[in-house]
């Protein structure tokens, strides 16, 4: 087996709102969630009051992507550097997906034509989460 890179998402506490708006707006179909009140085994460091039905894992899929996601243990993450790139197959459903990652997010660049794509766009969703939405160049035949 070649190894596999999957993005690992922290929603501080909101993760199940995450997951909602994902299924409505992108497609996102829930592949198996477990919460903090679940765990089997004992729990190594105490749990935040009023967190056993928090996330504390999930997977779920957008297309042929499979991301994992988490309400975490702390309700601000430390920040590092990543950017969740949607490749959508026409500029209708770009400008669809970026206008919903948009709403109550922040836009760090208008969707538009670049050099590269005929439709790209950046955005900073809701969840605090780094969206890069493009349209591929169209091939020649």
């Amino acid at each position: 087996m070649k190894p596999i890179v999957e993005p690992y998402l922290f929603f501080a506490g909101r993760c199940d709102a995450a997951l909602d708006y994902y299924r409505q707006h992108l497609g996102a179909e829930l592949g198996m969630i477990m919460r903090f009140n679940q765990n089997p085994g004992p729990t190594e460091c105490p749990l935040p009051e009023n967190w056993g039905d928090k996330v504390m894992h999930a997977s779920f899929t957008i297309g042929a992507s499979r991301i994992m996601g988490s309400d975490g243990m702390i309700e601000a993450m430390p920040r590092a550097g990543h950017c969740m790139s949607l490749t959508m197959p026409t500029e209708a459903e770009a400008q669809r997906v970026f206008a919903a990652l948009a709403d109550g997010g922040e836009v760090s660049m208008p969707i538009a034509k670049t050099f590269w794509s005929p439709c790209f766009g950046m955005v900073k969703d809701r969840f605090g989460i780094d969206w890069m939405v493009t349209v591929p160049e169209a091939q020649p035949d």
